[in-house]
């Protein structure tokens, strides 16, 4: 393997970053259901201070026909290029604390390398804990809070946060890698992920990037603001319950998730929130068939008001 150092160039003057600071990580790429890594990294950058620490090498990490760079053709030529980033910055919260954020494009290459890199800047600043967040669809209402399940070494967060505990094998991504060996090597590492309901993974579901602030803050005690993104999610949420209780099935099968899932966050003997007392699948791939139809179907295209929100 190569030097990790090879992946990322430090952009930032001696001692502008402290000591002990928190890393907080939030990567686009194999599944990000309800966009919320998307969304919480635009809105950090957006909302906070930030200037760029390190930056990796692109070239180096970026299949560009899976995910291809964004080009402005202005009638006759080409006046914009916008290739993906994976950036570190240094960060200030709402009340002046400072912390890392690593943000842009999952790496599809060499992910050995980006780890050992990731681990040589935790090193090098000396990063007090690591934090990511990601997440998954799962056959759960959009009427109940959104849960997580927490993975790492912190375990009083994984007794107080974690609702749902399996034991299986999933596709990973970059960053699962890097919990792995900074586990492997004691650093404090907590990852959450989203359980987002599935019929609403390929939306922008802001309540999806507020709860994976909320699930930040939980482990580093930063403060975000977050008016916006609650306000945005009333929103979306009232467009969502106006369109099910418009069609009098669809609401009886998002009762049917409601009863599932209440029937699982009250200690039952059921295995997750995907199976039934027998532990045998319930009908939640026909429901998020019938609601993606429906929903689908109320798309901001098809929409004659003309309404440009996502629903």
């Amino acid at each position: 393997m190569e030097e990790p150092s090879g992946l990322y160039d430090v952009v930032a003057e001696d001692g502008l970053v402290p000591d002990g600071l928190n890393l907080v990580a939030a990567l686009t790429g194999f599944t990000d259901a309800g966009g919320a890594v998307a969304q919480l990294g635009e809105y950090l950058l957006d909302t906070l201070d930030n200037r760029v620490v390190a930056e990796f090498d692109t070239d180096a990490l970026l299949d560009y026909r899976a995910r291809r760079p964004i080009i402005t053709f202005d009638q006759d030529h080409l006046s914009d290029y916008r290739p993906q980033t994976l950036r570190l910055y240094l960060m200030t919260d709402e009340l002046g604390q400072r912390f890392l954020f690593l943000n842009g494009f999952e790496p599809d290459f060499q992910w050995e390398r980006f780890t050992a890199a990731v681990i040589e800047l935790v090193q090098l600043f000396h990063v007090k804990a690591t934090t990511w967040v990601h997440a998954i669809p799962m056959p759960v209402p959009h009427t109940r809070p959104i849960s997580v399940t927490v993975s790492g070494n912190r375990i009083e967060l994984i007794d107080s946060m974690s609702v749902w505990r399996p034991s299986t094998q999933a596709p990973g991504n970059a960053l699962h890698l890097v919990e792995y060996r900074l586990q492997e090597l004691g650093h404090p590492i907590t990852g959450f992920v989203l359980l987002v309901p599935h019929y609403l993974a390929d939306t922008e579901y802001p309540t999806t990037a507020l709860v994976g602030l909320e699930s930040i803050s939980s482990a580093t005690g930063l403060i975000f603001p977050t008016d916006r993104l609650r306000e945005e999610g009333r929103l979306f949420a009232g467009k969502i319950d106006e369109q099910v209780e418009s069609n009098p099935e669809l609401a009886r099968l998002v009762h049917t998730l409601e009863e599932r899932h209440d029937t699982y966050m009250e200690g039952t003997s059921l295995r997750s929130p995907l199976t039934d007392i027998d532990g045998a699948l319930p009908s939640a791939d026909e429901i998020a068939d019938e609601l993606e139809r429906f929903l689908a179907g109320n798309r901001p295209g098809d929409d004659p008001s003309g309404d440009s929100r996502p629903l």
